[in-house]
């Protein structure tokens, strides 16, 4: 039986194609256009900011509890992230659902806290019931408005007043420049409240402790293996024992300590190479040593210990902790003499350590 071919459709005509270039440009237009209002947006923002903002960070700090950031629609979802900056910087924040307080969740905003409430108009009508809720049990207010004459501001403690710029919405209505700048000035509000509170990065690293952010705040303390697992042995010690030591304890080196337990040299495997000619076993470890090793601090960023493995070309370091020079307590008349400091081991951190730990 033969088979019949179907008729193959003719091919549609190309639409707009000879468009492309013309619509591709209009499109680079319209977002440079949205690029600079925003821009300018944010340029008014910074020089007219006033005393209100130092207002509301005086507001905010010294508050027991948390800050409660509210706004609808457009504005709650700027709000959430806020908040999310605002806890991850050293404040403790929430969000609020002004839907939401209506129906119960007033109940998660105490007396300790104050709100941060955002509405670019001003008028938001479901903002009603928190603002309500602040002015009956006296909680601090802060509002975030474009509208000095509005009910919110009216009724905040604080309003910090935003310009009102242009939106990019070719019609005007889609909030676009305007949540760019309430977002912009919570940020501004949550990064001069870390410097009031000399948020320090180990702070940070403790709210951070997940992702490439954390693995870079990570302290050597974090790493670093214990004082059990230190070769360590004293500079008459002969170097037969030192290089069993070295065996025993896996790293490829042995740190010298004097008599008062400071470390004072180290000996690793170059150092054995290079005494090699020397009759190193009828050497003692003060002999082979290299003076005044390379060390690192427990709270120094585990990324700055992996640089200086790389630089100085070595595979571990030793820890140390200084105990910190005193005087001496005159007796029978000798005069007071200083003791100075000097670096205890505590700990050996590795290059594995620091590349298992996601650094690189």
């Amino acid at each position: 039986m033969t088979k019949t071919c179907a008729a193959q459709p003719a091919a549609e005509p190309s639409v707009g194609r000879g468009d492309a270039p013309t619509e591709g440009a209009d499109d680079l237009a319209a977002a440079r256009r949205l690029l600079d209002l925003e821009a300018d947006g944010l340029r008014q923002l910074a020089v007219g900011l006033d005393d209100s903002f130092v207002q509301a960070l005086n507001v905010l700090q010294a508050v027991s509890g948390r800050v409660v950031v509210t706004g609808m629609g457009k504005s709650g979802h700027i709000g959430r992230k806020i908040a999310a900056t605002l806890a991850s910087t050293g404040t403790p924040a929430q969000f609020v659902h002004p839907g939401e307080a209506s129906h119960g969740d007033l109940g998660m905003i105490t007396r300790k806290d104050a709100v941060l409430a955002l509405s670019n108009s001003g008028g938001t009508a479901e903002l009603g019931d928190i603002v309500g809720y602040t002015r009956r049990y006296r909680i601090p207010l802060v509002a975030l408005t474009a509208n000095p004459k509005s009910s919110l501001a009216e009724q905040a403690d604080v309003a910090v007043p935003m310009p009102r710029a242009a939106e990019g919405c070719p019609m005007g209505l889609a909030p676009t420049t305007s949540t760019t700048m309430t977002l912009a000035l919570g940020d501004a509000l949550a990064i001069a409240l870390l410097e009031r509170r000399g948020f320090s990065p180990n702070d940070f690293q403790v709210f951070h402790p997940g992702g490439s952010l954390g693995q870079r705040l990570q302290r050597v303390g974090d790493l670093m293996h214990g004082i059990e697992e230190l070769p360590l042995c004293r500079a008459e010690t002969p170097m037969s024992q030192a290089i069993l030591t070295m065996t025993a304890k896996t790293w490829g080196c042995v740190g010298i300590v004097d008599d008062r337990g400071a470390l004072v040299g180290i000996i690793t495997d170059g150092d054995l190479r290079r005494n090699i000619d020397r009759d190193l076993l009828k050497l003692t470890a003060g002999e082979v040593m290299t003076a005044d090793p390379e060390t690192i601090r427990m709270q120094a960023l585990a990324a700055e210990a992996l640089g200086l493995m790389n630089a100085r070309k070595v595979h571990c370091l030793f820890v140390v902790e200084g105990t910190a020079e005193r005087e001496s307590v005159p007796v029978g008349g000798v005069p007071a003499r200083c003791v100075p400091a000097r670096d205890i081991p505590v700990g050996i951190v590795r290059i594995h350590d620091c590349l298992h730990a996601g650094l690189t």
